[in-house]
């Protein structure tokens, strides 16, 4: 399944909505702080990428395709932004390595290369801010940059 729109010419493109996102997200934070539920954070994020003219999908269904058959089987992307970057959101203390390891299994389903992880349940947000790419090695895939 490819959604993407944004192909490897476009990085200049991913980098600006991403940080479109994360400067948006770090004054959500700073006004509601942390502890609050990820839907309301969620719902708040879209809002805002709305009305600077983003277009964002919210709960997108991530299909895993096995053979020829395509499987609904529960997994959903919090957020999709132009096509070309997946928001996860957490309002959790810390970030757990799982939760990297499902967005980069999400950018891999979705062949999108750019994801953003934001715990809003962090103390200073821009400590839980991960961006993880699609393509890199292993290694360094679930780490951010």
């Amino acid at each position: 399944m490819s959604m993407n729109a944004c192909d490897n010419s476009m990085a200049p493109r991913e980098n600006d909505i991403t940080a479109v996102i994360v400067d948006i997200a770090l004054a959500i934070h700073k006004r509601l702080g942390p502890g609050l539920l990820e839907s309301v954070y969620a719902a708040v994020l879209a809002y805002e990428l709305r009305k600077r003219g983003l277009r964002v999908e919210m709960e997108v269904p991530m299909p895993v395709e096995w053979e020829s058959i395509r499987l609904d089987v529960g997994f959903r992307a919090d957020l999709i932004v132009e096509e070309c970057v997946i928001v996860e959101l957490k309002s959790v203390e810390d970030v757990a390595r799982v939760h990297k390891k499902q967005l980069l299994t999400y950018l891999r389903l979705a062949d999108i290369r750019v994801g953003l992880l934001i715990n809003f349940g962090a103390e200073l947000l821009k400590n839980g801010i991960h961006r993880v790419v699609n393509g890199l090695n292993e290694a360094r895939a679930g780490t951010a940059e």
